[in-house]
């Protein structure tokens, strides 16, 4: 019972955070100038309409409760003024959410076994070489930023030795090897992030339960130092890892706005970015609702699978 309240609980704080971020962002772009309908020439019309059940020409708090009322309840987003102008903003949002879910797997299925691996090698290494050179290189990965990795990689891989090209391909066809291939460059610079991440958390929590007295006794009973970790102290290790794999798995729809951009992705996060420097603001709403929403939703599905995965713990209680 207290697990359901508290889920509850946390429903109602996310909903609570996304409104509230939500009319900050919606204030905010109510004070920033509003680009003249007659500098749209034959489009000019449609803005005007569009612009007019927006209830532009009404208070700001009027124009929330339309905004409320027809693009959270509704799904009506407006029209796009500067970028694909009088395109539907949320078609246009549907249409390039699949690179962006492409992009953001492939780099999951990169990421996830590989930190596995080398956390769970490191541990079994520890105060070894292989783990001083593994846990020197986690260190690095995570303190350099992945639009550097993204430059590098698009430098030495696509430019000089050529085995990528420098942009992912357009149009639709995404699961060809052309596709794949054009697609590498920046799966492996959004994914050398999440191997240092995952590396790093594995390496620490198995170190800490390989001395546990459990082991001992483990080892004690016959078991090889290997039927020991694998059926013991990987599982009991897992347990805060899961979690965050989860979240990561969540998360995918975030993309990453730097990356997209750089190796033109046509996904939803460099349309994020170029909603900012044209001063779309319909798609800017829309898209701020979504990465909102996408993180206030990893954070519970992260807390929850705590409970789910370990019985011995009990969300909500004192």
């Amino acid at each position: 019972m207290s697990t359901i309240k508290y889920i509850c609980k946390r429903l109602a704080l996310m909903v609570f955070v996304f409104v509230t971020i939500l009319t900050i962002c919606f204030v905010l772009v109510k004070l920033l100038p509003v680009t003249e309908a007659e500098q749209f020439g034959k489009d000019m019309n449609l803005i005007l309409q569009r612009r007019k059940a927006l209830g532009y020409d009404k208070p700001i708090l009027v124009q929330y409760l339309i905004f409320l009322q027809k693009s959270l309840l509704g799904g009506d987003w407006g029209i796009s003024e500067e970028l694909y102008r009088g395109q539907e903003v949320w078609g246009m949002f549907v249409s390039k959410l699949p690179a962006t879910v492409l992009v953001n797997v492939y780099s999951m299925l990169f990421s996830v076994p590989l930190g596995l691996a080398l956390g769970t090698y490191a541990a079994l290494k520890k105060n070894k070489w292989q783990d001083h050179l593994i846990s020197t290189l986690v260190m690095v990965c995570i303190s350099v930023p992945s639009f550097v990795y993204a430059l590098l990689i698009q430098y030495f891989l696509c430019f000089k030795l050529q085995l990528f090209p420098l942009q992912m391909n357009s149009g639709s066809d995404y699961f060809t090897w052309s596709m794949f291939k054009s697609v590498i460059p920046a799966v492996i610079s959004l994914g050398l992030g999440s191997v240092a991440s995952f590396t790093r958390s594995v390496r620490a929590e198995l170190s800490e339960v390989l001395t546990s007295d459990f082991m001992l006794l483990a080892r004690t009973k016959g078991l090889t130092r290997a039927q020991a970790t694998v059926r013991h102290a990987f599982r009991n290790s897992m347990v805060p890892i899961f979690p965050m794999i989860l979240g990561e798995f969540v998360a995918i729809l975030s993309g990453s706005l730097i990356i997209e951009k750089i190796f033109g992705v046509p996904g939803v996060g460099q349309l994020y970015v170029s909603s900012i420097t044209a001063r779309d603001y319909n798609f800017f709403m829309l898209l701020s609702a979504f990465y909102t929403l996408i993180g206030l939703v990893s954070g519970i599905v992260v807390d929850i699978s705590y409970g789910i995965i370990d019985p011995r713990i009990r969300m909500g209680e004192r």
